[in-house]
């Protein structure tokens, strides 16, 4: 079975089912912190051979939130990477970023974005909320308005003002 066809339950995986699945790499941090993250390995870099995705974090001075955080950035990257067809709307139009779901709202939420040729009103229509309630859910997290701003300039559409 391919990687792809199996992208939600990746996304759907507790820390250690999934890490199960990755090389872990620790690595001591880089830049200001001082003799404390200079002298510990506490960066975590987290790959998915299969997929050939990956991500890194190195904000905490604790290994065991680096890779948490590594991990979340890593389930970040297989949605925005992996669309299915026919696209499925999420569940949960609610869905709260910190959320341990939010991956996989976010990556149906851009299977039916992509599938409705990047049109806001048609994703809006078929997630059941309205446009402007949309884009306010792509603007509320950086990492993927800055995706959906990428989709539609790729489909050659304008990008989205933020909204107020």
């Amino acid at each position: 079975m391919k990687i792809a066809d199996e992208r939600d339950t990746l996304l759907m995986l507790s820390d250690a089912e999934l890490s199960s699945r990755c090389d872990i790499a620790f690595t001591k941090g880089s830049g200001p912190g001082g003799q404390k993250r200079n002298k510990t390995s506490s960066a975590v870099k987290v790959t998915l051979p299969d997929l050939g995705v990956s991500a890194e974090d190195c904000s905490e001075r604790s290994q065991f939130r680096n890779r948490a955080n590594a991990l979340r950035k890593l389930r970040l990257a297989i949605a925005a990477r992996i669309r299915l067809r026919p696209a499925v709307a999420p569940e949960n139009p609610d869905c709260s970023v910190s959320s341990p779901g939010y991956p996989l709202f976010a990556a149906r939420l851009l299977d039916v974005f992509t599938d409705s040729g990047c049109d806001h009103h048609e994703t809006a229509r078929r997630c059941g909320i309205s446009a402007s309630k949309l884009v306010k859910k792509f603007y509320r997290d950086p990492w993927l308005w800055q995706i959906v701003q990428q989709l539609r300039t790729e489909a050659g559409r304008e990008k989205f003002a933020a909204p107020k």
